[in-house]
């Protein structure tokens, strides 16, 4: 079990090296040795995990799609707004999520490796189905072409915010694009009790601390 958890470490410090170098050189001027220095480990512990800079990238891509950190709620819609504020709000602080964004836009890794994007767009459309299913939904929406659509428009905000001079703050700007989007989708008594505050992401992340400190 120590060896297994040691393994899953490594492979872990590897993911994490490659994201970095990945999101600061683009794929293309990443290289073997400047991950290796990022990890500061040995070729052989890299060569057991991944044999190549391609097996890296896909693995960085890999742990991009998450819905890690969300909790039932009581509507549906409020899980798909927790998701993409606390993608917003960990994308700076995480090298991994930030990569994948990077890996997905740039063409060369783009035709290598693909996107994440369908995936997204995949659990996007299952939540907004479970929504509609049980009402929270205007009659008029389609769960598939909103998803896809509000995908589009998140990395469109957050490529946009990530250029700037003075970029905002990420979850503010999501926050303000559910302010946009939601009222036409969502029937009228739910809209009134979704939570799309830019502080609810930070707050969430803080009980899911509390709660790890006490178990």
């Amino acid at each position: 079990m120590a060896r297994q958890q040691r393994a899953i470490r490594t492979r872990r410090i590897f993911l994490n090296a490659a994201a970095e170098v990945f999101d600061e050189h683009g794929y293309d001027a990443a290289t073997i040795a400047a991950i290796l220095d990022r990890a500061g480990l040995t070729r052989g512990a890299l060569y057991f995990h991944f044999t190549s800079k391609e097996e890296l990238a896909r693995g960085v891509l890999q742990e991009a799609v998450t819905a890690d950190g969300v909790t039932p709620q009581t509507f549906k819609l409020q899980e798909w707004v927790d998701i993409a504020l606390l993608l917003a709000y960990r994308l700076p602080r995480e090298p991994l999520l930030s990569a994948s964004i990077r890996l997905s836009v740039d063409p060369r890794a783009r035709g290598l490796f693909g996107t994440r994007w369908p995936d997204w767009i995949a659990l996007g459309t299952e939540m907004l189905t479970e929504a509609k299913e049980r009402g929270e939904l205007l009659p008029h929406v389609d769960p598939g072409a909103t998803s896809r659509l509000f995908v589009g428009a998140w990395t469109g905000v957050q490529l946009v915010t990530e250029s700037m001079a003075d970029p905002p703050d990420l979850v503010a700007e999501i926050s303000a694009l559910f302010e946009l989007i939601l009222p036409n989708n969502a029937v009228p008594g739910v809209l009134a009790r979704l939570d799309t505050s830019p502080h609810r992401a930070a707050r969430i992340i803080e009980q899911q601390q509390r709660v790890a400190v006490v178990t």
